[in-house]
């Protein structure tokens, strides 16, 4: 037989532009959006962008791209995507990294480099990002060879998402960028959980029906697909009453009638009361990253450590078991399993129930101006539809909505209690409402952590979102004067002033509102929850309650029911 075809052809792929392939292969992996501020050595890619079918969302800078991106992680489950240049740009996206790495959301940032083959600029805004982002992230790598992109994002998007989730990192360089390889993708290819053995499940059930008074906690890895109708039916099972850390509020609902509260501070709240008289607690999803919700003590009560892995050991931190598969999984089988129950005690907890209900509420209908943080969370309940997401930044009055703003449904209270850095409340109010265009969404940020990331505004308007935004307005970094009060030292340091924030808000196009008191709060939060663009609200607040009440413990009272 003769063969047609000469010896020295070989199948060769189809070659195409290096940046163009990074593109396709964010698109083999479903990505819908870039966050981000481009430096010319992104140029390649921002060409390659331009006819895709993701969505370039220019931001006025990179931290407030970052926290989009983490956020996009934290509400899809699937990695969200930011864009920086080298040096500077880059490091503008360690916090954001950080961000997404302790609260695991996942997270790839892409960074551009000068080229590395040849250089004409010497050493000039030439920093190792890639050594740089190695402590905030699962994995960071420089890209050195086009034809290594495809599996390289394949990776990158592998590792963001497997448990436990978090940020990742690739740097394209200029001349990489810009030259052929061959055109390739790797599809993305799922994998099941692994689940907890029998046995362990059985040594799990014999601890919970050897307690006498136990109690659930749930924690922020408890935030994932499945796990609240699986948690929902275990405490519905076995009647086991419920309590969370401020990450972990919300994936059961909080109206119901066993929940006891949200653990917004580590010790001597009224909740305690009632973690101090259980015997044994199941925590499901909390990890040491988290603010501790309570501190183990050696010869103390027992914890049981449900997670995706094991426990990471700490001085407050130790459980007696770990419970390590899929959560859904080992809830689900826990409650099939429990059976001998009849002799648990669990009356106390009713009773605790009643006072935290009572102590939390007694501030909720007073309209003393400059308002309450606590009347701030009332108003908001009262007002705001069951799904409506309230973003949080960072400052004292975060602790009050963890305390008192009961969640109904996950992922409706966007706060940080990992990294908690300030300024990220603008920004992840905005990709939720870019995600969730018909639910309510208001974003509560102290002036403080406003002032940080406040230009977003201008990407707010532009993209023309519907948000409402409330600035709790001290004067002050409050969180840190609350703390120099309560350590002693005198009143230094942390007092400032602030712009004319309707004026501020205006400038951008938004719509800015200063608030005169608690009846002109309320009809002005109507008016802008009814109305379309972006709504500025400055809030005077008064923090004197925040010693009396955190500071001056009326645990053993309470405790002594």
């Amino acid at each position: 037989m003769t063969n047609n075809v000469p010896s020295d052809r070989k199948y060769r792929a189809r070659l195409m532009k290096a940046s163009d392939l990074f593109v396709k292969a964010l698109e083999n992996e479903g990505v819908q959006y870039i966050f981000g501020v481009p430096g010319e050595e992104n140029l390649d890619l921002l060409n390659s962008l331009k006819n895709s079918s993701i969505r370039l969302i220019l931001t006025r800078h990179e931290q407030g791209a970052g926290f989009m991106a983490a956020t996009y992680g934290r509400l899809t489950g699937q990695p969200g995507v930011c864009l920086a240049t080298l040096g500077p740009g880059a490091t503008n996206l360690i916090t954001p990294a950080a961000f997404a790495q302790l609260g695991a959301m996942p997270m790839l940032m892409i960074t551009g480099q000068k080229p590395i083959k040849t250089s004409k600029q010497g050493r000039f805004q030439i920093l190792d990002v890639v050594d740089l982002m190695r402590s905030v992230t699962k994995f960071t790598k420089q890209i050195v060879n086009g034809n290594t992109i495809a599996s390289l994002v394949r990776e990158s998007f592998r590792l963001a998402i497997e448990e436990r989730p978090g940020a990742v990192h690739l740097e394209l360089p200029e001349d990489i960028a810009d030259e052929e390889c061959a055109e390739t993708v790797f599809p993305p290819i799922g994998h099941r959980r692994p689940h907890a053995t029998e046995d362990v499940l059985r040594e799990a059930t014999s601890m919970i029906e050897a307690a006498k008074s136990p109690l659930l906690l749930i924690g922020a890895g408890a935030n994932r697909k499945r796990v609240s109708e699986a948690l929902t039916a275990f405490v519905e099972a076995t009647g086991i009453p419920f309590f969370t850390t401020q990450m972990g509020k919300g994936v059961v609902d909080e109206r119901h009638p066993l929940y006891l509260g949200s653990a917004a501070l580590s010790d001597h709240d009224f909740l305690h009361c009632a973690i101090d008289r259980a015997d044994l607690i199941i925590n499901v999803g909390h990890d040491v990253v988290e603010k501790p919700p309570f501190f183990m003590e050696h010869g103390g009560k027992q914890v049981i450590h449900v997670n995706f892995s094991p426990a990471e050991v700490d001085a407050v931190y130790f459980p007696q078991l770990n419970v390590v598969g899929d959560i859904a999984f080992s809830v689900q089988q826990l409650a099939k399993l429990i059976e001998n129950k009849n002799h648990w005690d669990l009356s106390f907890f009713k009773t605790i129930k009643t006072e935290v209900d009572q102590h939390l509420s007694k501030y909720f209908l007073d309209t003393r101006f400059p308002m309450l943080p606590q009347r701030l969370v009332h108003v908001l309940r009262e007002t705001l539809a069951e799904d409506a997401v309230l973003s949080l930044d960072n400052g004292v009055y975060k602790i009050w909505f963890a305390r008192n703003y009961k969640c109904y449904f996950p992922n409706t209270m966007l706060l940080d209690n990992a990294l908690a850095t300030m300024g990220a409340g603008l920004s992840s109010a905005m990709m939720a409402k870019m995600l969730y265009p018909n639910t309510q969404v208001v974003a509560v940020c102290g002036d403080g952590g406003f002032m940080m990331n406040s230009q977003e505004l201008e990407t707010a308007v532009r993209l023309k979102l519907n948000l409402v935004v409330i600035i709790v307005n001290d004067n002050a970094y409050g969180m840190i004067k609350w703390k120099q009060h309560a350590m002693g030292f005198d009143n230094f340091g942390l007092d400032y002033a602030n712009p004319d924030f309707v004026t501020y808000a205006q400038s951008y196009g938004a719509h800015g509102y200063r608030i005169q008191n608690d009846e002109h709060f309320q009809q002005t939060l109507d008016t802008c929850l009814a109305s379309t663009g972006v709504h500025v609200i400055e809030l005077p607040v008064d923090y004197s309650l925040n010693h009396e009440i955190l500071n001056v413990m009326l645990k053993e009272k309470t405790c002594q029911l």
